[in-house]
Parts: structure tokens; sequence; C-alpha cells
């Protein structure tokens, strides 16, 4: 079986304005440098569909949820939430996002791929249970988080976070659900400048210092991480990739490369390959250096696609 590259025009078409880090350019980086790489041609292109509203319930408050529709269409820009500026797309690109995870969810559950990435924007881990914040409408991987669990009725579903800013939404959402454990790294203290909460069983945090290191990050991933999820034995592995850890990232100050991605994505498969018959679903977070971005984002993609 491929991996399936999940993706749809519309989330190119979502804009912040000119200059900010979070553009439409991200994704075409992306897909340039497989192409260039001829990685593209060996993946299972496929639209991300709009999720329906009913899967959106699940893990946002309705009132949130019918709030932002009714703010749609507009002309011109206008700010949905903390750190969020809407256009004319933003709704359809939000829509396919979380979609297209739970789309790449029933791929990989109903063996039509081996595993998947979403390569969709906006991101999704910063927004809350009642709130857009940090470039985030609708909080893709808890969506699919659910969206799992009553669709295949799953009882254990990972979820590893490796962006650079911590995933506040997704624990905000998803801290009480003992089916779900959640994974993540972060830059601390840092953007969202949440307080890391360390009593509960089903959250790892995994806070990093400014000027964290490689072998600092994959000592912390070894020890903090792989114990509990092999103890976990999840069904499903969610992936939230963020790849803003990376030394040439402008909005952080961690000091990944390439390889460390590789690394990562590597020791996650090996894990999905013993506990979930390697179901795989990972959706793009953060990354602003279009450069790093795109050769990170392909070390992790020829690692789910066995290249």
């Amino acid at each position: 079986m491929m991996t399936a590259y999940i993706s749809h025009k519309d989330c190119e078409l979502h804009d912040m304005g000119a200059g900010h880090p979070e553009c439409p350019r991200r994704l075409s980086a992306i897909r340039d440098y497989l192409m260039e790489r001829q990685l593209w041609d060996v993946l299972l292109h496929v639209d991300a569909p709009k999720i329906e509203k009913i899967h959106l319930y699940r893990v946002h408050g309705r009132e949130y949820v019918d709030g932002i529709f009714s703010q749609f269409p507009i002309k011109q820009t206008k700010t949905l939430g903390d750190d969020m500026v809407a256009n004319a797309h933003t709704l359809n690109a939000a829509l396919r996002s979380a979609g297209g995870v739970c789309k790449a969810v029933d791929m990989v559950m109903n063996g039509q791929a081996a595993n998947a990435f979403c390569a969709v924007r906006p991101p999704g881990h910063h927004a809350e249970k009642n709130r857009a914040m940090g470039f985030c409408v609708f909080s893709n991987v808890a969506v699919a988080a659910a969206y799992a669990i009553h669709q295949y009725d799953l009882d254990r579903v990972a979820i590893v976070d490796f962006d650079v800013h911590h995933g506040n939404g997704t624990e905000n959402i998803l801290q009480y659900d003992e089916r779900v454990l959640f994974c993540s790294s972060f830059q601390h203290p840092y953007y969202p400048h949440t307080v890391p909460d360390q009593n509960r069983s089903n959250i790892v945090h995994t806070p990093m210092h400014a000027g964290t290191s490689s072998d600092e990050f994959r000592d912390w991933v070894l020890q903090q991480w792989m114990n509990k999820l092999h103890q976990f034995n999840p069904q499903l592995l969610l992936i939230s990739a963020g790849f803003d850890a990376h030394h040439s990232d402008p909005l952080a100050d961690i000091y990944l490369d390439d390889r460390d991605y590789y690394w990562l994505t590597s020791e996650l498969k090996r894990l999905a390959e013993n506990c979930c018959e390697g179901r795989i679903v990972s959706s793009l977070e953060g990354g602003y250096h279009l450069d790093a971005l795109a050769r990170s984002v392909y070390q992790h993609i020829r690692v789910l696609s066995g290249l």
C-alpha cells in the first residue's frame, strides 16, 4: 500500500496577509521539493473533502462552530480570534483541513493507504474548544481523534505533537479523554504561554528550553515518550507535524535539523508497526522557513513511504 498525500487547492487560497509566515507558499514549497526529489509521483494523491458539522461538534462547542460559519461569506479580511485572520477562502480551507485528516483516518483504517500525510492549512493544534487562535480555526487532529473513536470504535488513539509551540487546543479538548494519549514537545516558556500540567495521566509534556539540541531532543523522546506509547499500545497514531523546531525557523529557538525529523518519524513508524499495523495519520502544523519546511517534510514522508 502507498502513502496517501491529502490536500486541496482551497488550502492554498486561505491567506492571512502579505508577509505573514503562515502563507500559501508553505504548501507549494513542499510540493515543489517533493517533485524535485521524485517523491511526488510515488504518493497516492487525494483531495481533502469538507468536514461535516456533526464531526466538528464532537470537539468544538456548537455555538463556536455555528458562529464561525455565520461570519462567512466575507469579501475582505477579518479577525476570527487571537492571531487568526480570515479571508474569503478561510472557511473552505478550514473545513477541508479537518476533513482531510478525517479522510486520512478512513483510508488507513480501511486499508486504502498504509499511512497518510495531510498537507493542509490552516493548521489546527492551537484551536481550543471555543476559541480560534494561533493561526488555527478548527483543531484538525482533535477532530480526527474523535472521528476515529466514533467511526471505528477505537479505545486507544495516540497523538504525537512535535510542533515547537504547545498544542494547547488539542490538550484543551482531549485532556480528560483517557482513550487518547497526547505526547507533546514544545519550547517553554514560549507561545502560547500555557503552563504545562504534569498531573494528567494521558498527557506527556516535553517542554524544551531555548537552544535545545538534537541530542537533547532525541533523549527526551526516548525517555519520556516511547515507553509510554508502547504501554498505551495505540490502535491509531496521529501526528501533529510541526517543523518549526528546525534551527532555521524564524519563530523559535530550538536547534533541530532535517535529520531529526527523519529519525523521529522512523521511531514513530516502528512503534506504529508494532502496535497498530503501521496506521499513521500525520497532519501539517507549523514550519515557517520555506526551504527548511520542504526538506523536513520530505524526510518525514520519505520514512512514511518506506523510501
